[in-house]
């Protein structure tokens, strides 16, 4: 009796996984898929070839896929890296790493990304950034009281490290509140806010 529990257990995991393994797509299918994934939200070609690397029955067809998506005008990096780099400036108000470091890690190359950032950031004055983003970031806060206790100055300079702002640039800002902001130069930038997603 415990020989069939214990196989029938065994068959229940094997349907288990194979009912979970995503269907592997011909040139056809994989074409209407990358086009359902363009259409939710953009990709980059390296974060698209990843999706279609895994669902493809032949590893051949991503080539053919991308490169009728990129014929077609659906696919361009140099257009995708712009438009990422310009909304993460005008919406978000991040720095120019913090940027460069999302546009990396979807797989843009980096030359492109940095060419993307440095479009982007050309006319903009990193100080008026990081005054902006404090006002936004701590709204309905006295900046001189709230920070002028240490560890909210820390945490304040850790999250604009963590928003992509500069070192040098980061505590200048923050001398505008508190005096002891000469002392965060050495201060260490993974402590719990360097964790948040801003």
């Amino acid at each position: 009796m415990h020989d069939v529990a214990e196989r029938f257990a065994q068959r229940v995991k094997v349907a288990d996984v194979a009912a979970r393994a995503p269907k592997r797509l011909d040139v056809d299918g994989l074409m209407n898929y990358a086009l359902r994934a363009l259409g939710s939200r953009a990709l980059s070609m390296g974060e698209l070839r990843q999706k279609l690397q895994r669902r493809t029955e032949t590893r051949s067809d991503v080539d053919a896929v991308i490169a009728k998506l990129k014929e077609a005008g659906y696919l361009d990096d140099r257009r995708y890296a712009d438009s990422f780099a310009t909304a993460r400036l005008e919406n978000e108000g991040l720095g120019r790493s913090r940027v460069l470091r999302d546009l990396r890690q979807r797989r843009v190359a980096p030359a492109l990304a940095e060419q993307a950032v440095n479009r982007a950031f050309s006319e903009t004055d990193e100080t008026e950034l990081i005054e902006a983003y404090l006002q936004r970031k701590f709204r309905g806060r006295d900046l001189k009281t709230w920070l002028a206790e240490e560890k909210n100055l820390a945490a304040a300079y850790r999250r604009l490290r963590y928003a992509g702002f500069s070192s040098g640039n980061s505590i200048r800002a923050l001398k505008r509140y508190a005096e002891r902001a000469d002392e965060l130069e050495g201060a260490e930038e993974d402590g719990p806010e360097s964790n948040e997603r801003e």
